[in-house]
């Protein structure tokens, strides 16, 4: 008789949304991997359509209440690309800097209050805190930093409105900005601290050879502008997106599955990014990078709040730039016409590149919109990653390996939306 072990996780803890995973082994091999979604559809592109294109930044940001700018940064991206606009100098850098808000926000959430509590064996940041409570603090602290950034440019901390077609509806004051800049030094040294601490936990040793996507500028470290581009010969506008990536439904998920034509799963995040950007990091990130023994390429996808530690620096850093050489004065945005055209616009999430596409009418009406979260991109390597995991730890007990393939999940911060149940873990021997 064979021997079958399932592995079955009804709800998974401590990411935004929810996600489930399943798992079957029989005599000792790997026959199924799943990672479920199943949360209802909200159907998104298919409301926008009839809406205005002005409205894209407004509508996308109620996508996720964890990173809007980034859907905000999508849309505006994809529409001023359909109406051959291009937004730069002080506009453009407000625009970089609001992101590094959301970057900092977001990674600090993830890094203390969702992940780390699997590295140092606790159920969640609330246990966590009786036994670490200066690390929860600081985390919550570091968020709270991003987010004064985002209320200041987008006029609220969740959704933000400040974010138009063309710019901003309001320019920030220099004052309010330079009172930042304390906050910033502060989050600065305590990001820098955040990769000490983090590389100092215990990781498995695993290492997957990865085809990492992201946004690759020429200059800068990627927010929102440059191609797509992956360490295996991808090199495109966005507006090759649908010719190189596809996107299919299976049954277990109600978020599309990405993959490389021809080719299959690809890795977009924090790991992808430094992986094919790491030479436009800041002198400080790439040294708290190298003081821990973090080299140019990361393939051990655990280490991944590693990386994000890192681009917490990089993150702190620009925002300092931005704001030491900020002046007032000119224009809030710019003139935008809509006209019959289709546009793109790729931008880097928290968690990993973010791709929109819209077709607009003449009158500026959407005719058809397509966005692409990293979380639905993720979902198939985040299966491979399951594989391997699991193959490299049969030998462990239940519950040892239940925690085990959770965390392989959580290394991609994966946005489903919030969720706070915990896990429920079934296993049938057979």
């Amino acid at each position: 008789m064979s021997e079958v072990r399932r592995v079955e996780v009804d709800y998974l803890a401590r990411v935004e949304g929810e996600g489930s995973m399943k798992v079957m082994v029989r005599d000792g091999v790997v026959e199924e991997v799943e990672f479920g979604i199943f949360e209802p559809p909200r159907f998104y592109e298919a409301f926008m359509v009839g809406r205005q294109f002005t409205e894209a930044p407004d509508i996308t940001a109620r996508i996720c209440g964890i990173c809007p700018i980034a859907y905000q940064m999508s849309s505006v991206h994809a529409m001023e690309d359909a109406c051959g606009v291009t937004v730069d100098g002080q506009l453009r850098e407000l625009r970089r800097l609001i992101y590094c808000g959301e970057w900092i926000e977001s990674h600090g959430l993830h890094i203390y209050l969702l992940h780390a509590p699997d590295f140092l064996g606790y159920e969640s940041a609330v246990h966590m805190a009786a036994d670490h409570r200066e690390l929860v603090e600081q985390g919550l602290q570091l968020k709270k930093v991003g987010n004064d950034i985002v209320t200041l440019v987008g006029g609220r901390e969740i959704h933000p409105i400040n974010v138009k077609v063309g710019g901003f509806y309001k320019l920030p004051a220099k004052s309010d900005l330079d009172a930042l800049a304390g906050k910033l030094e502060w989050a600065r040294e305590a990001a820098l601290n955040t990769v000490e601490v983090v590389a100092g936990f215990d990781y498995p040793d695993v290492e997957i050879d990865y085809e990492f996507v992201s946004v690759c500028h020429p200059d800068e470290y990627p927010f929102s502008e440059g191609n797509i581009v992956s360490n295996k010969g991808i090199d495109i506008p966005a507006s090759g997106f649908n010719d190189v990536f596809t996107e299919e439904h299976v049954e277990r998920s109600n978020a599309l599955q990405s993959r490389v034509k021809e080719r299959g799963a690809y890795h977009v995040g924090p790991m992808a990014r430094y992986a094919l950007n790491y030479e436009k990091l800041t002198d400080s990130a790439k040294k708290a990078a190298a003081n821990v023994g973090l080299g140019e390429v990361v393939l051990n996808p655990f280490k991944s709040i590693i990386v994000r530690a890192v681009e917490m620096v990089y993150a702190c850093d620009e925002a300092l730039r931005i704001i030491d050489a900020y002046e007032p004065g000119g224009p809030a945005s710019v003139p935008v016409e809509p006209k019959a055209a289709v546009g793109h616009g790729a931008t880097e999430a928290p968690r990993g590149m973010l791709y929109h596409r819209y077709e607009i009418a003449d009158d500026g009406s959407i005719v058809t919109a397509q966005i692409a979260p990293p979380t639905a991109q993720n979902q198939l390597i985040i299966e491979n990653d399951l594989r391997v995991v699991l193959e490299d730890n049969l030998d462990l007990p239940d519950d040892d390996l239940s925690w085990r393939l959770e965390q392989s999940i959580r290394n991609y911060d994966p946005c489903i939306s919030c969720a706070t149940h915990f896990l429920k873990l079934e296993i049938d021997r057979g």
